[in-house]
């Protein structure tokens, strides 16, 4: 039997990432990466990329946004739109008795695939014409709850009738066993 995990997207790519300039934070997520996917692969464990919702729709120059920013019908419609296929996916394997999904891996932190937290603040306008940038950006604050990417995949879960049937765990320098737990 074939073992799969869903991961985020910046999990295989990190040339996807919000360009980070914290190098503590960088080399913490990047050890737990490279240890999540060396164990995984090493495990035989199929590792399955979901889209990037901010990379699909921003590219790679984009600024750091937060998870309030993102809690829009528009973003919310994209973040649908490209999990529709991963759902498929997800349904198929779970109807083969030659697989076993083991569950969905995010990234905590992230204002989209974050799981058990992410990045929010009172973030909007324009950054030029701000008297108070810095208390805005010092308003970013990590908070307990979904991305929102996250936070549609468990919808779409639910809809599916699928949700309590998948774990969704996340990576996270501060937690590493979280995913790590998945893959043992």
């Amino acid at each position: 039997m074939k073992k799969i995990i869903f991961v985020s997207h910046c999990i295989l790519n990190t040339a996807s990432k919000v360009v980070l300039y914290d190098k503590e934070e960088i080399e913490a997520e990047e050890d737990i990466r490279l240890r999540f996917v060396s164990e995984a692969v090493k495990a035989g464990i199929q590792l399955i990329q979901l889209p990037c919702p901010e990379f699909t729709l921003y590219g790679s120059r984009r600024w750091g946004h937060v998870s309030d920013q993102f809690d829009n019908p528009f973003f919310r419609n994209h973040c649908r739109k490209i999990l529709e296929p991963f759902i498929l996916q997800l349904k198929e394997y779970l109807n083969n008795d030659s697989f076993e999904v083991l569950g969905i891996v995010g990234i905590d932190g992230s204002p989209s695939c974050g799981v058990d937290y992410t990045c929010k603040g009172e973030w909007f306008g324009s950054f030029e014409a701000r008297t108070d940038l810095d208390q805005t950006l010092n308003s970013a604050k990590m908070t307990s709850g979904n991305g929102v990417f996250i936070d549609e995949l468990k919808r779409m879960l639910k809809e599916e009738g699928l949700l309590d049937k998948i774990k969704i765990t996340s990576l996270y320098a501060k937690e590493p066993e979280k995913c790590l737990d998945l893959i043992r």
